[in-house]
């Protein structure tokens, strides 16, 4: 059972505005990852259902951060399913995200009051996902979609939507301002957010210091945008 509603996990997604996401077969990894995520300031912690036995490794991460890191909001993405969201539910998933629109995942999210985040990439399945329940929309790839300019002409018509763009998102000051700029409620980041050098490295400081500096980046561009 979740231990965090979906208003919860919603609020702190928009309060801490990017969200890691990440998956690797090696448990100790993803523990080292999600400890380094933490330790930058994140409270939202998207694991990726990637690889075989990955809602295994959810599983035990998910009691293993309960314990140890309590603050953390563990969620679970690239889920395409209705049967996969059941699994990872039984095991305790905060939230779902999905790169596409599957409406009967909706349905088993919103009966167990977690939230769900599907994958859109126009006006109209944004708006029949907020129809279904989302509360943040994902689009992706966000790069591919549009980018900012895409995000941008969404809010025009539809100020209220709140969007995660994951995909083509970088941890610099002039690709985080575009996004928030545009209107973003908050980023998905992988790849760019934990480089594969730096994993395979296992300098889990060097590797801190990266995140808590992209972190500082986006506290720096959601002060500039305030004025």
């Amino acid at each position: 059972m979740a231990r965090f509603t979906r208003i919860e996990v919603a609020l702190k997604m928009s309060e801490c505005g990017i969200i890691p996401v990440f998956y690797h077969a090696d448990i100790q990894v993803c523990k080292e990852v999600i400890r380094v995520a933490y330790a930058a300031g994140a409270r939202v912690f998207e694991f990726t259902n990637r690889g075989d036995f990955a809602h295994e490794l959810f599983g035990e991460l998910n009691k293993w951060a309960s314990r140890e890191l309590p603050e953390m909001i563990l969620g679970v993405g690239s889920v395409v399913e209705t049967a996969t969201a059941a699994l990872y539910l039984q095991l305790g998933a905060n939230f779902v995200v999905s790169p596409l629109l599957n409406e009967e995942m909706a349905k088993v999210c919103n009966r167990r009051k977690v939230l769900w985040s599907p994958g859109c990439g126009s006006l109209s399945e944004i708006g029949r996902a907020e129809e279904l329940g989302a509360e943040i929309v994902k689009i992706f790839p966000g790069g591919a979609v549009g980018g900012p300019a895409f995000v941008k002409a969404i809010k025009g018509p539809c100020p209220w939507t709140s969007i995660m763009p994951t995909g083509g998102v970088e941890p610099t000051e002039e690709n985080l301002e575009a996004w928030f700029k545009a209107g973003v409620t908050c980023v998905g980041m992988g790849s760019n957010l934990f480089p594969k050098s730096k994993i395979q490295s296992g300098n889990w400081e060097e590797l801190t210091d990266f995140v808590k500096d992209c972190y500082a980046i986006l506290r720096k561009v959601r002060t500039q945008l305030k004025k």
